[in-house]
């Protein structure tokens, strides 16, 4: 998806670990993916670099679907659908 693709998205689940260092915004993820239902859109706010290459790769191995990340001022925002 481009990036005014995912920034048009709405959201059913806002994981904000801005505040926490890797594994925080992958562990917070997983938390919270089993709370939602399948299809439904995760967006995970996280000022760690080693989160981009984390939950994409976790995101594909478990079976949901990876959209994209967005960069904003000193963080960024992951984007993924629940499969």
């Amino acid at each position: 998806m481009t990036t005014d693709e995912l920034t048009q998205l709405s959201a059913d689940k806002l994981v904000d670990a801005r505040g926490t260092a890797c594994p925080g915004p992958l562990l917070a993820a997983k938390k919270a993916i089993g709370e939602m239902n399948s299809g439904e859109i995760m967006e995970i706010l996280s000022a760690d670099e080693g989160t981009r290459k984390d939950v994409p790769k976790w995101a594909n191995k478990k079976g949901h679907e990876y959209l994209g990340t967005v960069e904003d001022s000193g963080f960024f925002k992951i984007y993924l659908k629940k499969g």
